[in-house]
């Protein structure tokens, strides 16, 4: 499986979030603690908002811990929200079009997890895609189609609904082609001011996912700690396994739930139940 991270809050270097925490991303592309898998080679991409809406885009097949430019443009580049994902392939082949995040308009989307038997159900679920979406599909990957089914049921207007929508109708095309558990999924998407996430599978024993404390609640319980100080109070982190091990610092994120993280604003915890 995949390992990834959404960052949203006061800018930060990319290589402050990707090289410099103890369980940073790039270490968890080669010693993930939590993942399905401890190495995720097969690609990686970071997506961030700059001075437009539209998301810019680095995309790799190299391994993170491998790619010399990852290093270079993460030392330069600065964001106040940011995707992240380092990919071990569930049997897509390792092209940089199968690479995370996925990319449509403002919108950002990435996946951990898979779909039950997805070669058995693929066609299905692609002529379901609206056709003004479909010539749009670059990869071989099901989060790519779980992405645009997601777009195809609403998820421009309405995030989790879209979501819901579109897990609905996976489970239903998996579980008549004879798939007990069709989905698996942790999932991020953001259209740069918002970040929704996701934790929920089919059988109810989800990949982890955590978020980050308070950040006010961490300057008081660690009032010495240096990098707290640069952080502004609404800075929220979503990730796979948490970057280090400061007590307090992580919350895992419950079965069947929803993450919402919009700037300046408290994050909330929705029920999700498709």
């Amino acid at each position: 499986m995949c390992r990834w991270l959404a960052y949203s809050g006061s800018p930060v270097l990319l290589e402050e979030l990707l090289y410099a925490p103890e369980n940073s991303l790039v270490m968890q592309s080669k010693h993930a603690r939590l993942g399905a898998t401890a190495v995720n080679g097969d690609g990686f991409g970071i997506g961030w908002y700059g001075s437009t809406s539209a998301p810019g885009l680095f995309l790799s097949t190299e391994p993170a811990w491998n790619d010399r430019n990852l290093r270079e443009l993460s030392a330069q580049i600065t964001a106040d929200r940011v995707f992240a994902h380092v990919r071990a392939s569930t049997g897509g082949a390792v092209q940089r079009s199968n690479c995370h995040p996925f990319r449509h308009g403002s919108w950002l989307w990435m996946h951990n997890g898979l779909i039950a038997k997805f070669p058995l159900v693929r066609r299905e679920l692609m002529l379901a895609i609206d056709p003004v979406l479909f010539p749009l599909i670059e990869g071989s990957t099901d989060s790519e189609i779980m992405f645009y089914l997601a777009v195809s049921f609403g998820l421009e207007q309405d995030p989790p609904a879209g979501v819901a929508r579109m897990v609905e109708f996976v489970e239903d095309v998996g579980r008549r082609a004879g798939v007990e558990y069709p989905v698996q999924m942790t999932v991020a998407v953001t259209d740069g001011s918002t970040t929704w996430a996701f934790r929920y599978s089919s059988r109810g024993k989800s990949r982890s996912l955590f978020h980050s404390t308070d950040v006010s609640t961490l300057r008081r319980q660690y009032p010495d700690n240096p990098a707290l100080h640069d952080l502004t109070d609404d800075s929220r982190l979503i990730v796979s396994e948490p970057l280090g091990d400061l007590v307090g610092a992580w919350q895992e994120v419950p079965e069947s739930t929803c993450v919402v993280v919009r700037t300046g604003v408290e994050e909330e915890l929705l029920p999700f139940k498709p």
